[in-house]
């Protein structure tokens, strides 16, 4: 159901969709709090900023089909190859590629997750899609075994890490034994990194994909950067998939202001830096709020949390007719409308979020 109504209860297919609200309470787009999108709080930086307003005078030319320079800087930043990289109008274009291109008959997914997937695997004429489950009394915990046993006959398996909305996540030990599974069974994984660069310190499998011609990686520069409304994403391939993947890939989907801004932002180490910093002390406050609500949440290490409480109804439902969006993840297989995801916010919109909330649940206990 999209997104677009002000009554009975929607059940939006993603977060991030502030325009139908906005239109809905009469109130200016720049009023709602959207808590339903993972974007990093600090909003992009002076150095984008900059880079955006000198790359204007570049409008009137076509962008450069092959993302030459934001490839360079990727490359730099991974290790990984220009020629086993591309560039898509965010993860979600190269998803579809990604299914339009490999075309399987057999394909799996570990739930909940991105819903996309699922998506993007029906429209490529998928005949027998397997939906594994990562379950709640696993701590959302991925059973790997069954996983990479359920791999077996699969021609495609998708595994979000950091997984969206559970926001848990799996080492690098444990993802590169699914990896080697799945070669071993002649099947394709995806694994998309979409929320890794959250985690400080953290070291993704981008470059094993130069090794292993059944490993596709994919990354966002949209969350991390800031850069949502500028949509921008990378995959990584070997270079057997090369030809089959450029000949199935629209032209110019990257724009000129995409590519020089997730250039830039590539390069800023400060703002990084400032990010991890931030986050850390706005998460300690959210979980603080959220214990002092009884509201239950999971570990996470990344800028958002999932949520549970049976209050999760009430709460989307007054939050949104109070122009603030959270994401109801009822939609989500596996999960049903007690949960709810979150995203954290800069310290005066996530206080905001906790002073609604208490507005409400003191309404509604009376």
């Amino acid at each position: 159901m999209p997104d677009n109504c002000m009554g009975e209860r929607c059940i939006p297919c993603h977060g991030g969709n502030i325009y139908s609200v906005a239109a809905g309470l009469r109130i200016p787009e720049r009023k709602v709090l959207d808590f339903s999108a993972s974007v990093n709080p600090l909003g992009i930086s002076k150095k984008v900023k900059a880079a955006l307003r000198k790359a204007l005078k570049s409008l009137p030319a076509y962008p450069d089909p092959d993302c030459t320079l934001l490839r360079r800087q990727i490359s730099k930043k991974t290790g990984v190859p220009e020629k086993n990289i591309m560039c898509g109008n965010g993860s979600t274009e190269l998803i579809y590629l990604i299914a339009r291109t490999i075309k399987p008959t057999k394909a799996l997914i570990a739930v909940p997750a991105f819903s996309e997937y699922e998506r993007a695997l029906s429209a490529s004429g998928v005949k027998q899609l397997t939906l594994f489950p990562i379950e709640e009394k696993d701590n959302f915990d991925l059973d790997i075994e069954g996983f990479i046993r359920e791999m077996r006959g699969a021609d495609i398996a998708f595994l979000c890490n950091p997984n969206t909305p559970t926001a848990r996540i799996l080492n690098r030990e444990a993802v590169l034994s699914i990896v080697k599974h799945a070669e071993a069974s002649n099947c394709f994984i995806v694994v998309d990194e979409a929320f890794m660069d959250f985690v400080r310190d953290a070291k993704g499998i981008a470059e094993e994909v130069c090794g292993n011609p059944r490993l596709l990686v994919l990354q966002s520069l949209t969350k991390f950067y800031a850069l949502s409304g500028l949509r921008i994403g990378v995959l990584f391939f070997h270079e057997e998939l090369s030809a089959a993947l450029a000949g199935n890939k629209e032209p110019w989907s990257v724009n000129t202001l995409a590519q020089r801004a997730a250039a830039t932002a590539l390069n800023d180490k400060a703002y990084a830096e400032e990010t991890f910093k931030y986050l850390a002390r706005e998460k300690a406050y959210v979980e603080k709020m959220l214990r002092k609500f009884d509201i239950r949440f999971y570990p996470s290490k990344i800028n958002f949390y999932l949520i549970k409480d049976e209050r999760a109804p009430v709460l989307y439902e007054e939050l949104r007719k109070r122009g603030i969006l959270v994401r109801d993840c009822s939609n989500f297989s596996g999960l049903n409308g007690s949960y709810l995801r979150i995203a954290v916010k800069t310290h005066r919109e996530n206080a905001l979020l906790f002073k609604n909330i208490s507005s409400i649940l003191r309404k509604n206990n009376h």
